[in-house]
C-alpha cells in the first residue's frame, strides 16, 4: 500500500497529541465530538464482536478493545499508517479507524492526484464491507459516504454524477444521521452534498434530479456548527459551502470562516491538519 508517494509523516510537532492510558478515555468527547464514535472499551467490543459475527477478529473482548484504543491513539498522534495497519488487522471490525486514517492521510498529506484516488477506492472498500458487517453503526455508513465523497471530488463532477456516487454518497449520510442524528461530521458532508451538486449544475436541475437544495446545505452546515463550533474543519466547509453557493458575494464571509478554523487549537492530528489547510487558504 506505499504507493508512489508512500506514507509522509506527519509534519507538524505531536507532542501535544499523546493520549497513553486514561488520557484517550478523558479526551474522547473533544476528539471525536465530530463523529460520535464510541469509546471501545470492553463492552464496546464486545457489542462489535456479536454483531460482526463471522467476519469478527479472533480476539476476546478485552484483546480487541484495548487493540482499538491503540490504533486510535496512532491516529489521534498523527501516526497514520500505523493506525491503518492496526485497523485494517480487525477486518471490518476496525474499518472506522483504518477508513479515517488513510482518508485524512489522502486528503492532506498525499500529492498525487492518482494515488489519492486510488487510496480513497480502497478507503470505500473498506467501509463498504464494515456497512455489511455491522450496518447498525452509524460510522460504517459515515466511513462510506467520507470515502465516496472524496473519491467523488477527485473526479469531474458530470463523471461522478454519471457513475451514481452521488446517490451513494446521499444514501449513506441519511443512514448515519437516522442512526446518529448529532453525527456533526455527517452534517457538514450532507450541507456539502447539496452544496456542490446545487453549485455545479444548478439550483433546478440539482433539485430536480437529486433533491439538492440550498436550504438544506445551509441547515446541516448550521446544524454542524452548533454541534462542534471548536472544530476547524466545521468552519472549513462552512467557508466552502458559502463559496459553492454563493460565489464571490460571500467571499468575505468565507474568508472569515477560514481564518476561524486557522485560529482554532487543535486537538489532535487530525485538526492539526485541518487548521493549516485553513491557513493556506487565506494566504
Amino acid at each position: 500500500m506505499a504507493g508512489k508517494t508512500g506514507w509522509a509523516a506527519f509534519p507538524y510537532d505531536a507532542k501535544a497529541f499523546v493520549f497513553t492510558g486514561d488520557a484517550l478515555k478523558k479526551a474522547w468527547p473533544k476528539l471525536h465530538a465530530g463523529d460520535c464514535e464510541p469509546f471501545p472499551d470492553a463492552k464496546r467490543a464486545a457489542a462489535l464482536l456479536k454483531g460482526a459475527g463471522k467476519s469478527a477478529p479472533k480476539l476476546d473482548a478485552d484483546a480487541l478493545a484495548t487493540a482499538l484504543q491503540d490504533a486510535w491513539r496512532s491516529f489521534h498522534h498523527g501516526d497514520f499508517k500505523a493506525a491503518f495497519d492496526a485497523g485494517q488487522a480487525l477486518g471490518p471490525i476496525g474499518a472506522s479507524v483504518a477508513v479515517k486514517a488513510l482518508g485524512i492521510h489522502a486528503t492532506y498529506l498525499v500529492d498525487d492526484d492518482a494515488e489519492k484516488l486510488k487510496r480513497f477506492d480502497q478507503a470505500a472498500k473498506l467501509a463498504d464491507a464494515a456497512v455489511k458487517s455491522i450496518p447498525e453503526d452509524a460510522n460504517s455508513h459515515y466511513r462510506l459516504a467520507f470515502a465516496l465523497g472524496r473519491y467523488s471530488q477527485g473526479l469531474s463532477i458530470a463523471k461522478a454524477l454519471k457513475e451514481g456516487i452521488a446517490g451513494k454518497v446521499r444514501a449513506a449520510l441519511d443512514t448515519t444521521l437516522e442512526l446518529a442524528p448529532k453525527h456533526a461530521e455527517a452534517h457538514t458532508a450532507m450541507a456539502l452534498y447539496h452544496a456542490e451538486i446545487v453549485g455545479k449544475i444548478g439550483a433546478m436541475i440539482g433539485g430536480l434530479t437529486y433533491g439538492a437544495k440550498p436550504a438544506e446545505a445551509d441547515k446541516h452546515i448550521k446544524a454542524a456548527l452548533k454541534l462542534t463550533p471548536d472544530s476547524p474543519i466545521a468552519h472549513i466547509e462552512h467557508g466552502n459551502v458559502l463559496i459553492l453557493l454563493h460565489g464571490e458575494k460571500q467571499e468575505d464571509a468565507a474568508a472569515a470562516a477560514y481564518e476561524k478554523a486557522a485560529r482554532l487549537m487543535p486537538q489532535d492530528a487530525m485538526e492539526a491538519l485541518d487548521a493549516a489547510y485553513a491557513r493556506s487558504q487565506l494566504e
